[in-house]
């Protein structure tokens, strides 16, 4: 199963720094028989370079070599149901049955009616698979430790020049986001245990939490409330797992104003919550249509 799932995938044509794919069912074959836990060493990543979303800058991604895929799609065989049943109720991202549109639907009931919450924490984490810190995942996480400290130590490949990795998990391999959805598992848990579900205090508070990989909103009564009982909660949780908040992208909105939220904007307006396309998502939409449109009006000229 684990070698059917990356040699079907989307980067199955995309070789690691041994410049190695598994194409033919003879390489398929032997590579069932390679999976084994005794003598594994991981190799370094290879390093490229993708645009970010609205061409601000590039991210950087560590793409493993197929036998560290399919191990890592081997091991998360027995990894992911430890992370469903430990995970956030109200976490949505990298979840099996689980998708944007339900995040934007919690986000409806806990700012749709009449009493809701009227004031939004949106958290943006600093580079989040970038800096996790090692020590926390090797302590933590539910899986072989020998293993998962060969991803995370393994390095990457840029330009010919091997890099150490010290903190972060790769961006890019098979593993990475529900490891990354287990570091950040927890934080609802907390939010609960200081205003339980049904009391006075929680209802008052009017506090909810929804997540979507490292997207993360939290809803409250007050500015106040947000900023002086929600803010040192999370910058506490997240300290401890060597993450930060961005203080720059870090911002407190009214509903009224409203706020972007994948790819949509959600905004009150006369009292109903009103969920549509956000407006740099509509522009890239319509360039892609006007690129494709010059384009085929080119060849049509050209033919």
């Amino acid at each position: 199963m684990a070698v059917k799932r990356v040699t079907e995938n989307k980067g199955k044509r995309t070789p690691g720094v041994d410049q190695l794919i598994w194409n033919t069912p003879t390489k398929k074959a032997a590579a069932v028989h390679a999976l084994r836990q005794r003598g594994y060493r991981s190799l370094p990543l290879r390093r490229v370079y993708i645009q970010k979303s609205g061409g601000n800058g590039l991210r950087p991604l560590g793409i493993p070599t197929m036998k560290d895929r399919a191990m890592q799609a081997l091991y998360l065989l027995a990894l992911e149901p430890i992370a469903e049943t430990t995970g956030d109720p109200n976490s949505y991202g990298f979840r099996p049955e689980r998708s944007t549109a339900d995040a934007l639907e919690q986000c409806f009931i806990a700012l749709g009616q009449k009493n809701a919450a009227e004031w939004i924490l949106k958290c943006d984490i600093r580079a989040c698979f970038d800096r996790i810190s090692h020590d926390w995942m090797l302590a933590n996480i539910p899986t072989e430790k020998s293993i998962l400290r060969q991803w995370l130590k393994a390095g990457f490949i840029d330009k010919h020049i091997l890099y150490p990795t010290e903190e972060g998990v790769p961006q890019g391999g098979i593993a990475s986001p529900v490891i990354a959805n287990l570091v950040l598992d927890g934080l609802e848990k907390q939010l609960r245990e200081k205003y339980p579900t049904k009391t006075r205090r929680a209802r008052r508070a009017k506090t909810h939490m929804i997540r979507y990989a490292d997207d993360v909103l939290f809803t409250g009564s007050s500015k106040e409330l947000l900023e002086q009982e929600i803010l040192p909660l999370i910058n506490r949780f997240l300290s401890e797992r060597g993450l930060e908040l961005s203080q720059e992208k870090t911002r407190i909105i009214h509903v009224k104003d409203g706020f972007d939220f994948l790819g949509q904007n959600v905004r009150k307006y006369a009292g109903k919550i009103l969920i549509k396309p956000a407006q740099k998502n509509v522009k890239s939409f319509l360039d892609n249509v006007r690129g494709i449109v010059k384009a085929t009006s080119k060849s049509l000229l050209v033919s």
